[in-house]
């Protein structure tokens, strides 16, 4: 699990918008598009594994993933919310 404080002193690296961890339904959401095949991130590239969690940029347009309690905090990793 990520620790609170780094969540509070991280940001996004595009923006330098606070980001909050994504709850858990949103999540299984996510995890549900990428094992239907449906889900891109930022860059264009299919999701091939599920995610453990998410950073969601204040603005709500993106969550950042995280993988074995690691954030992945590059922009072109970063999973676009505009649908939901």
């Amino acid at each position: 699990m990520i620790d609170a404080e780094l969540v509070r002193i991280l940001c996004c690296p595009e923006t330098y918008q606070g980001i909050s961890l994504a709850d858990a339904s949103l999540i299984e959401k996510l995890n549900q598009q990428i094992a239907a095949g449906k889900l891109q991130n930022r860059g264009g590239q299919p999701l091939m594994e599920k995610i453990d969690g998410g950073l969601v940029r204040a603005d709500g347009k993106y969550v950042y993933p995280i993988r074995q309690d690691i954030p992945v905090m590059l922009i072109d990793e970063a999973i676009p919310l505009a649908a939901w």
